[in-house]
């Protein structure tokens, strides 16, 4: 664990008024003498252990290990939720728990850290057909006899509040609960080691179809990224002329997603005029110009961690000017193929090759390449992916762009199937220096993204209510002008 040693430093005297430097930072001090100890260590209210029911994921998260244990059998599993990371001196990050032990245990944002997850292998199945039983180690709270409890800034009461008990936990989420000093130094030292490949790839691949819990979650990060887009809708008047006002509109949409989720699932792209062709452009110093149009990136993650991930390109002014319209129509007319084609059964790399059909067919028309469409559609030639270098989809869930670790045929070479949510995200960047293209479009970027779901006929846009077509783009954000 990073930070700095809190514990108590000694001294001869025992004045109970008596404080001595922390020697490990200027910046405090610690009570240090038996008698303080003595004293805040007695007169505090009985606590009342208030054991929470089951927590709705709980189940999910037990038939995912099923799952894994019948694929795993005899193995020792150890999926740890990771430690706390320095940011600076003593101050840490946010702590996120790592995706897999998530998945595994249905702990989300109020996971401990340093817990660890060891599901050891049995002799012979159990009763239930359970080829392994699940512990969940995690450092318990202190009591307040301890000098943890006030004088540990990390981990102890009075700096970060109360944390729960092994009997909360375990009937929380449903495992049982063992506290993390009892961990054996062979599985401690297993669970410092990064996932295996072959445990990161079964675990990839197994979530590559959301179960139903997970399936509502995703709507509700969705639901909650709409707000945080109509938030910015509503103060970008505001905000255009501003100096570095793309900070402002990145901090209207954090404000949404502190508000409604655990916080952001990734830095914020809020990319005004040129800067909307770096496609991961997180700096977010630009001014907001009227005349420009702002590509907004963004998503909210639930205190599951589940993440929404969805861009919309914005006239700042509340109107795009015509090259801005046909650069946006074309975009989301690659972005409509894209989606008209999925269903159960296509393979997952044909969406893309849908939406490059129509960026081929639009950038040719526009004089933009040195061959045809046909001819730029050649897998040696490609010439229109100068102007979209990216991919048009990946699964989405946990991480924002989950399943990662899948093998390349269970991923982009994959089968569709009904409970999958990926994106569809095409774009295209005009850069400003960019000699190809006519200098009216240079310094235009635009990219549409949409959380799809497959289902059992096809297809559901969970993004749609956001406006994305150019007519329903103007009137959403045209009154915030007037």
């Amino acid at each position: 664990m990073t930070g700095k040693d809190t514990s108590p430093a000694t001294d001869a005297r025992t004045d109970a008024t008596n404080i001595v430097p922390d020697q490990d930072a200027n910046r405090s001090t610690t009570p240090s003498s038996e008698r303080f100890r003595q004293y805040i260590a007695s007169g505090w209210a009985e606590r009342e252990e208030v054991v929470p029911a089951l927590r709705e994921q709980a189940p999910f998260a037990a038939a995912r290990r099923e799952k894994l244990s019948a694929t795993h059998a005899g193995e020792r599993i150890i999926v740890a939720a990771g430690a706390l990371k320095q940011r600076s001196n003593d101050t840490e990050y946010p702590f996120r728990a790592h995706t897999a032990f998530s998945w595994l245990t249905g702990w989300g944002s109020d996971s401990e850290p340093d817990a660890v997850l060891v599901m050891a292998p049995l002799d012979t199945p159990g009763i239930d057909g359970l080829s392994h039983t699940a512990t969940l180690y995690f450092r318990e709270r202190a009591g307040r006899d301890s000098d943890e409890f006030y004088a540990n800034s990390t981990i102890g009461e009075f700096w970060i509040g109360p944390r729960p008990s092994l009997a909360q936990v375990a009937a929380d989420l449903g495992i049982a609960t063992v506290d993390l000093s009892e961990l054996s130094p062979e599985d401690l030292a297993l669970a410092e080691l990064p996932l295996s490949e072959d445990l990161a790839r079964d675990l990839s691949e197994m979530r590559l179809v959301k179960d139903e819990w997970e399936i509502a979650e995703m709507r509700k990060a969705i639901a909650a990224t709409a707000l945080g887009f109509a938030d910015i809708a509503r103060v970008l008047p505001s905000i255009a002329g501003n100096v570095r006002g793309e900070r402002l509109v990145e901090g209207a949409f954090s404000s949404r997603a502190r508000l409604e989720g655990n916080g952001v699932g990734y830095d914020t792209i809020a990319a005004s005029g040129a800067h909307a062709c770096i496609l991961h452009w997180t700096t977010n110093d630009g001014t907001v110009n009227d005349g420009d149009l702002i590509l907004i990136d963004a998503g909210v993650e639930l205190d599951s961690y589940y993440t929404a991930d969805i861009t919309r390109t914005i006239p700042v002014s509340g109107t795009f000017s015509p090259v801005q319209r046909d650069v946006y129509e074309a975009v989301r007319a690659a972005a409509d193929a894209a989606f008209a084609i999925v269903k159960p059964g296509i393979r997952f790399k044909d969406i893309h090759a849908a939406a490059m059909a129509v960026i081929a067919e639009k950038t040719a028309a526009w004089g933009m390449l040195p061959v045809s469409a046909e001819e730029a559609k050649l897998p040696d030639n490609q010439h229109h992916r100068r102007y979209m270098v990216h991919g048009t989809s990946h699964h989405l869930g946990l991480d924002v762009h989950d399943c990662s670790q899948a093998r390349r045929d269970m991923y982009m070479d994959g089968i569709l199937e009904p409970g999958m949510i990926f994106t569809i995200e095409p774009g295209l960047y005009f850069q400003p220096d960019d000699l190809t293209v006519p200098a009216e479009f240079r310094g235009i970027g635009v990219r549409i993204e949409d959380d799809i779901l497959v289902t059992a006929t096809g297809a559901e846009n969970l993004s749609a209510g956001i406006p994305r077509t150019a007519d329903e783009v103007e009137k959403w954000v045209r009154p915030m002008n007037a």
